[in-house]
């Protein structure tokens, strides 16, 4: 049994397009015939929601799992998605900071629950736009991280303390730990801004850079109110084309 790739999808920044990246990334892959699995570690439960799960009806959570409480598969649920499975998250995820604060092995609860064999081609982890013990967890446990950066003014501003977290968690707990690539999101291809913050990205991170970027697509912001990955919504948007586009391109980088 092949070991599943695990990808972070991660910024501390909010607003960036991430949930919508791990949720659509994940269909995508599974439309490609992987087996994927979409862990929900933001405590804001948005990739839940936009799978369609209602956050009050569910047994369990991802929250059991990293208390040591439960076995990953059984906090696991089946999305009505061919080979796309869910560990779902709620607010309570919020509490894990001060529950862990001084708890054994807290760091790598996640990468222990992940490590029994699933037989998934991918593991997707939704961090939480924050640099919180979840999403060093999420850091820790991964091969890779994805990093979806908006094409605005301010799309730099606060990336350097993210990579200064991955050098660490490198140094001590995750030494393959790599940028998979970035990706650019919410483009507006009719501003100059846009292709100006673009190259900026290109110029910060070389060769990191998906070819694919993502266009601002009202069909993208309204997929998740109905709780359908774009792609189930409306595949021939140009938000889901752009998806299908750089799922492809991820899977070639991580294969």
């Amino acid at each position: 049994m092949t070991q599943a790739k695990v990808i972070a999808i991660t910024n501390q920044k909010g607003g960036v397009g991430k949930t919508t990246t791990a949720v659509n990334l994940a269909y995508y892959l599974a439309k490609m015939g992987r087996k994927v699995l979409l862990v929900d570690l933001d405590p804001q439960g948005n990739a839940t929601s936009g799978l369609g799960f209602d956050k009050q009806k569910l047994k369990y959570t991802i929250l059991d799992v990293i208390r040591n409480e439960l076995p990953l598969a059984q906090a696991t649920i089946d999305t009505s998605h061919k080979n796309l499975f869910l560990v779902p998250g709620t607010a309570h995820l919020a509490n894990v900071e001060v529950e862990l604060a001084t708890a054994e092995r807290r760091f790598i609860r996640l990468k222990q629950a992940l490590e029994a064999p699933h037989g998934y081609d991918y593991i997707i982890i939704d961090s939480p736009p924050s640099l919180s013990l979840l999403t060093v967890n999420g850091l820790i446990a991964a091969h890779y991280v994805l990093l979806p950066v908006q094409a605005e003014f301010y799309a730099l501003e606060g990336l350097g303390q993210l990579l200064e977290t991955m050098q660490l968690v490198r140094k001590g707990m995750n030494p393959t730990l790599e940028l998979l690539g970035v990706l650019v999101t919410m483009v507006d291809s009719r501003t100059t801004l846009s292709s100006q913050v673009h190259e900026e990205i290109k110029r910060h991170f070389p060769g990191k850079v998906l070819k694919n970027t993502i266009p601002r697509n009202i069909r993208l912001a309204e997929a998740p109110s109905h709780g359908v990955p774009v792609g189930a919504y409306d595949r021939w948007s140009k938000g889901a084309r752009a998806y299908k586009a750089a799922a492809k391109e991820i899977a070639d980088r991580a294969e």
